[in-house]
């Protein structure tokens, strides 16, 4: 094989932005596209010389293919991709891998076949920004770590945005808002630099900031190993908001936010210091760095150039979709903390929080005001 032959099942807005970056990537060649809405399968077929599907299982039993993206609503991500990798496909899932942790769990299960290449959309871990971050700390630079923080309030989202399908931002349809949506990039960052805490103490409002049944601002307290804490502030209805994460450790502190990275490096590691300095206000002397970054990685695109040099050559995955649990795990125990009001122990208890997360579905009173369904066209410069 010189070439994947791939299918797009799902060709909303995220979907679309697929199709272009297949047609730009000279490994793979687009054989088929599929949507439960026949006019967008139909227009996506004849634009890019493929075959149109109106269901997933009709073109996973056609042959057509080697692998496929699976672009859809949340939920369907985990019932394709059990059927994708049973029938022998290659499979990119794109973020989250699944709504909830006993999903993810059922999904990953289901990738039994060493031979098959199963992938997440994680496209932010191709960005030299985030991976010089966790080449500093995963080499020890910053010395045992302190605090994490990212305020990540730049997710901004209209009620048009909101309304522009019947399946966003309700239980039902997507299982959640900011975290489920767009916060799995920054969520699998922080697990991908720093690791998984210990507990999470999630406060999460719902609506409050949109006509919405799900949560569209956040703030979480996190406790990891070895004493380090972290904090996670994200909304979709704060402009013009902040993109900034800081990460301290005994020998310094990271800081990235405006395209730069500043490391303030102590000279003397600060729990030494504060233990051997002689004068009661004094501060370790320090080094004012930049850290030299150019560009912001391939992104979407990158991904899909790995995954099929993964199919063709072997070439490990950027984002292996095993590891696409540890940031739903997150996203869901920030939101069932906050709806116990309590901390949570990580692990998380998979069947209690779907056990919750399905009676919020069979709770709910929520009616959408879909009148600009469709309407949304800026997704690929969002990333969803």
């Amino acid at each position: 094989m010189d070439k994947v032959r791939i299918a797009v099942i799902g060709l909303g807005n995220i979907g679309s932005l697929h199709l272009e970056n297949i047609a730009k990537e000279p490994r793979v060649e687009l054989t088929a596209a599929c949507d439960i809405v026949p006019e967008k399968a139909k227009a996506a077929a004849e634009r890019y010389g493929a075959k149109a599907f109106f269901d997933s299982d009709s073109l996973l039993a056609a042959k057509i293919c080697d692998a496929v993206i699976i672009a859809t609503p949340h939920y369907a991500h985990t019932t394709i991709g059990i059927a994708a990798m049973g029938a022998g496909y290659h499979t990119l899932v794109e973020k989250p891998i699944s709504v909830h942790k006993a999903d993810c769990e059922r999904l990953i299960s289901a990738h039994t076949d060493p031979d098959i290449v199963f992938a997440a959309m994680f496209n932010q871990r191709t960005d030299p920004y985030y991976q010089k971050i966790r080449d500093l700390v995963k080499s020890g630079e910053l010395g045992k770590l302190l605090r994490v923080n990212w305020i990540i309030s730049n997710w901004f989202r209209t009620q048009t945005y909101y309304d522009s399908g019947g399946w966003r931002a309700t239980w039902e349809g997507e299982g959640g808002g900011v975290l489920l949506n767009q916060c799995p990039h920054n969520l699998d960052l922080m697990q991908w630099i720093v690791g998984m805490p210990l507990q999470i103490r999630g406060f999460c409002d719902i609506g409050k900031r949109h006509n919405i049944e799900v949560e569209d601002e956040v703030t979480a307290y996190m406790v990891y190993p070895d004493g380090c804490t972290g904090l996670f502030v994200t909304s979709t209805g704060e402009a013009p908001g902040t993109n900034r994460l800081e990460i301290a450790g005994d020998q310094g502190k990271l800081v990235m936010e405006d395209d730069r990275i500043l490391y303030t490096r102590n000279e003397i590691p600060a729990t030494e210091f504060l233990q051997t300095s002689k004068a009661a206000f004094a501060r370790p002397p320090v080094w004012d760095v930049t850290i030299p970054v150019q560009g912001h990685g391939g992104a979407h695109a990158a991904i899909l150039e790995n995954f099929a040099n993964a199919i063709l050559h072997g070439e490990e995955l950027i984002a292996p979709a095993e590891e696409g649990i540890h940031s739903v795990e997150m996203a869901n125990t920030m939101l069932y903390s906050s709806l116990k009001g309590k901390p949570i122990d990580l692990p998380l208890d998979s069947a209690a929080y779907e056990q919750e997360l399905l009676r919020l579905i069979a709770e709910s009173t929520f009616k959408k005001d879909t009148s600009t369904e469709g309407t949304v066209t800026d997704m690929a410069a969002s990333f969803n």
